[in-house]
């Protein structure tokens, strides 16, 4: 046995197979929530994530979208605020996510990070609202294609715990890729968008009867609930 006088014995457990390979699955539909970045009338990232539920539904997933108009700034309103209890609602709800944003400026848009800085990384009633949820991150663009926004989506969503599936989707020139009717023409951008909903399907199948244990982390378990909320709610010296 190596000597490891620094941790606590009676927290550290060794890998359990049967609760990493349980016999028993969930059997319920996915629940996949969809966030888009755009208030505008015409859309394209509210076209793409309705594209994406419609798939997701044919892939068998529950979806819901939330409409981000009327969310507050962050610090601009209280957790009580309806569009924000509306969120995180969805958000607890949810097993899996889709973030979609166009790029503007080089970055996902603020409407898109308004949404998510309104989940909280602290246990609400003792749960987390993100972690252990699979994720799948794409963008629309106004002229070629570019992957920052995706990038920068990427970093959020490991910065929320979540699980951030390998594939992602970038629509270029997207007012050439949608119709009147904002259905979104076939081709190899729709393909792909096809292929990033399979996939986030397949991997929140695989983990979300897992997903306690796969976040059961030994830095938390030999810290107290109180102590770990205290942690994670204490300022942050960002200079905000």
């Amino acid at each position: 046995m190596p000597n490891t006088p620094n941790i606590d014995d009676s927290q550290f457990h060794t890998i359990d197979m049967a609760r990493l390979f349980p016999d028993e699955q969930p059997r319920h539909p996915p629940r996949v929530l969809l966030l888009y970045g755009s208030l505008r009338e015409r859309s394209f990232s509210r076209h793409l994530a309705e594209e994406a539920a419609r798939i997701l539904s044919r892939l068998g997933a529950e979806t819901r979208l939330f409409d981000p108009s009327g969310l507050p700034l962050p610090d601009d309103a209280d957790a009580t605020h309806p569009k924000v209890a509306e969120l995180r609602e969805m958000v607890l709800w949810s097993e899996s996510m889709v973030w979609v944003s166009p790029e503007r400026h080089g970055a996902m848009t603020g409407i898109l990070k308004t949404q998510i800085d309104w989940i909280p990384l602290a246990p609400i009633g003792g749960i987390r609202p993100t972690q252990g949820k699979t994720l799948a991150v794409a963008q629309v663009c106004g002229g070629s294609q570019s992957f920052n926004a995706v990038n920068q989506m990427r970093i959020l969503g490991r910065w929320m715990r979540m699980i951030t599936i390998p594939n992602q989707s970038s629509v270029p020139k997207a007012w050439d890729e949608f119709d009147a009717e904002g259905r979104m023409k076939p081709g190899p951008y729709y393909n792909r968008v096809v292929d990033v909903m399979e996939e986030l399907v397949k991997f929140t199948l695989l983990t979300r009867g897992t997903a306690p244990y796969l976040t059961d982390r030994y830095s938390e378990r030999i810290e107290s609930r109180e102590e770990l909320s205290k942690r994670v709610n204490a300022p942050k010296a960002t200079g905000g």
